[in-house]
């Protein structure tokens, strides 16, 4: 009877956490995993969350709160400024650029593929800045995550009339890895002493990139 008695108890009490824990919950709230693997900013219905550093995240399924908690650093507003990863791609004619090639200069990364609309919508944007600002000293260099890049990516570049650097990422460690990019496009402002100053995930406003751009060059909009 004592033992019945005391699995009972046992059991009000985790009913209670468990309920009280529920209670906590908001009924919608914006995913942090969908957020930045979707783009999705609308709010979601609220299945579970977690806490890091502090602060607590929602998400819309255990799947997504999974993904959170195996990484969580890549579904957190980013620290800035913080050092840029080193990486290491080939461009089309198979020559090495990697963050120690660029080293003290002012580098705009692209992370981009053919099939993707808003990275295709957002290169003329980019052609342009490299065009008004590389004499300023900007490097843009846009990295192709394409399977069968080689083949894809050249006639695309020459289509769109293309003229700043695009690389092919790949190895055994890739670019997008690194920077631990999750759905593209995805840009990178790096500064002159290495460290990634801004970053755009998902569709940009080219305004705005444009605007962070110019102020770290110090060049004033024309």
């Amino acid at each position: 009877m004592k033992s019945l008695i005391k699995s009972f108890f046992i059991f009000a009490i985790l009913f209670l956490l468990v309920n009280s824990a529920a209670a906590q919950l908001p009924q919608e709230a914006i995913c942090s995993v969908c957020r930045v693997n979707e783009g999705e900013t609308g709010p979601e219905k609220v299945v579970d969350m977690s806490e890091y550093l502090g602060e607590k995240f929602y998400f819309c399924s255990k799947k997504c709160q999974g993904l959170f908690d195996a990484d969580p650093e890549a579904y957190t507003p980013p620290v800035l400024p913080r050092p840029a990863p080193g990486f290491a791609v080939k461009n089309l004619a198979g020559e090495k650029i990697s963050l120690a090639t660029l080293a003290g200069k002012v580098v705009l990364l692209d992370f981009w593929a053919t099939w993707c609309k808003p990275c295709v919508k957002s290169m003329p944007e980019l052609q342009k800045l490299h065009e008004q600002l590389a004499p300023q000293g900007l490097t843009i260099v846009g990295i192709s995550i394409d399977e069968q890049g080689q083949k894809k990516v050249p006639a695309f570049l020459a289509r769109h009339k293309i003229t700043y650097p695009v690389a092919l990422d790949g190895g055994e460690t890739p670019a997008w890895e690194s920077y631990k990019v999750k759905v593209i496009p995805a840009l990178f402002l790096i500064d002159r002493k290495g460290r990634i100053v801004q970053q755009w995930i998902g569709e940009a406003r080219m305004e705005e990139v444009t605007k962070a751009v110019r102020d770290l060059l110090q060049v004033k909009a024309e």
